[in-house]
């Protein structure tokens, strides 16, 4: 089945994309963590957002979640890895499942990916983004793990099931209990280095190098170059004009993803204008 569109992203843009897309009947994928934006869900107050006087993020994604759950909108709390153009419509890869859709609307909000040197060149060379889809190339063999969030614990078990040896590399607090056969590294890598043009180690900021066959970097998202190449950026940010349109067809964005101001009311209205554009957008196709 191939899906009228799909939405990345589960922050207020992405609320508002779904809620306009299921108004209009349309059959979509969305696609995102179920408990929807994690920066809404650490702000102390808002006060700013039509209807919602100061309250609480935690209030607001609640708001968001039960908004939806009456409009039976499901999400696939997943993390898209891969966007590749195929024919007339795009095919995601998240996780372990493959989706088709005519149109993708980009709601990832803004998120610090530090992509480490000599990362980009070797994607797909022995650096990885998903668990379930390459862990099996690395049975038996020494993997290093770099992650940023504890809600990707889960894959770095599954990975240890696997591997012979993980080198883990947790980028925030109090990381859980592994298997003995993972060892957590305090010291912070700095670099990815290859040999014969594939991944073979990673320099550490002590000038340690840890060799080991591949590489996980596991985050709360995947850097623009490497989730859609050739998809136009301006100064980190997605780049649209003010029907929320990118220079691939059939492209959106919505929201802090596509630059300043970063505010919820914002990503909101944008979230509703880029729904409407890819609305258009397939009706122009259908007619054609």
């Amino acid at each position: 089945m191939i899906y009228d569109a799909a939405i990345i992203g589960t922050g207020p843009a992405g609320v508002s994309a779904a809620l306009t897309l299921k108004a209009n009947e349309k059959n979509f994928i969305w696609i995102g963590s179920k408990a929807f934006s994690d920066k809404v869900g650490k702000a102390e107050r808002i006060a700013n957002y039509p209807g919602l006087p100061m309250v609480t993020g935690a209030e607001m994604n609640e708001v968001f979640r039960r908004q939806c759950e009456e409009r039976g909108i499901a999400i696939e709390d997943r993390m898209v890895t891969s966007i590749v153009k195929f024919g007339d419509h795009y095919a995601l890869t998240a996780g372990s499942e493959f989706y088709e859709t005519y149109t993708v609307i980009f709601a990832t909000g803004v998120t610090a990916v530090g992509l480490l040197p000599g990362e980009a060149e070797l994607v797909g060379k022995g650096v990885s983004y998903c668990a379930t889809c390459d862990g099996f190339l690395y049975k038996g063999k020494t993997i290093a793990v770099i992650c940023n969030a504890k809600r990707f614990e889960h894959e770095v078990e599954f990975l240890a099931q696997l591997a012979e040896k993980v080198y883990y590399f947790p980028l925030y607090k109090d990381p859980g209990q592994f298997p003995a056969n993972v060892e957590l590294m305090d010291e912070r890598a700095v670099k990815m280095n290859a040999e014969n043009g594939k991944f073979a180690s990673l320099t550490l900021k002590n000038g340690e190098t840890i060799p080991a066959s591949g590489v996980f970097c596991l985050r709360d998202s995947v850097s623009l170059a490497t989730l859609l190449p050739g998809l136009a950026t301006e100064q980190g940010h997605i780049a649209v004009d003010r029907k929320m349109v990118t220079n691939l067809p059939g492209c959106f964005a919505a929201g802090d993803c596509t630059g300043r101001p970063y505010q919820y009311v914002k990503a909101a209205g944008e979230g509703n204008v880029a729904a409407h554009s890819a609305i258009d957008y397939l009706a122009e196709k259908n007619a054609k």
